[in-house]
């Protein structure tokens, strides 16, 4: 296993143990989907950790935080340690002028590698509750009338809301992690 700690990008084979980041099933799922692949003995073992950021993250650098920390706090006894974080982000031309994005981190007690998802813009109600009054994600989801899921994060995402389920959260999260590996070789 210390192939991996020492940054060596080669995948020896045997058991590898990798933290995540999160209790959340959607977000384990998503992580187990593409690292099983690189991974195939995999032990993947959820936790729970705080992101040490906003409970809804805004803006590129706190999302990439709240990533980061959660891999950070995560790593113990394990060769590597993996976390998502959802944020909105700042884009211009866009109706609101936000987008919500997914960034991954991957830590492997040495060095952290990261990544980012695909983004797509939210209804305009749901960002200004957000942004202008400090919502989470899933109560303004539920404010501006679109489920009555409570946790829809824990489930399909606000993105298989809007797509009528063609697109679920555990598929727009999978980007991400793909994107934290390439910088790894895997």
């Amino acid at each position: 296993m210390n192939h991996i700690r020492d940054g060596h990008p080669g995948y020896a084979g045997g058991t590898v143990i990798i933290r995540v980041g999160s209790l959340n099933p959607v977000k384990l799922g998503a992580i187990r989907a593409v690292m099983a692949a690189r991974f195939p003995q995999a032990d993947f073992q959820p936790v729970s950790v705080d992101s040490g950021v906003s409970v809804q993250p805004l803006g590129l650098d706190e999302t990439l935080r709240g990533a980061k920390n959660r891999a950070r706090e995560a790593f113990a006894d394990c060769d590597l340690s993996v976390a998502l974080e959802s944020g909105l982000i700042p884009v211009p031309q866009t109706a609101t002028g936000y987008m919500n994005l997914t960034a991954c981190a991957i830590f492997n007690g040495r060095e952290m590698f990261l990544g980012l998802g695909p983004a797509f813009e939210l209804p305009s109600e749901v960002t200004r509750l957000v942004v202008d009054e400090g919502l989470e994600l899933d109560p303004a989801v539920r404010r501006a009338g679109l489920t009555d899921n409570a946790r829809i994060g824990y489930a399909q995402g606000i993105i298989g809301v809007l797509s009528c389920g063609r697109v679920t959260r555990m598929d727009y999260s999978q980007p991400a992690v793909s994107m934290a590996l390439v910088r790894m070789g895997l």
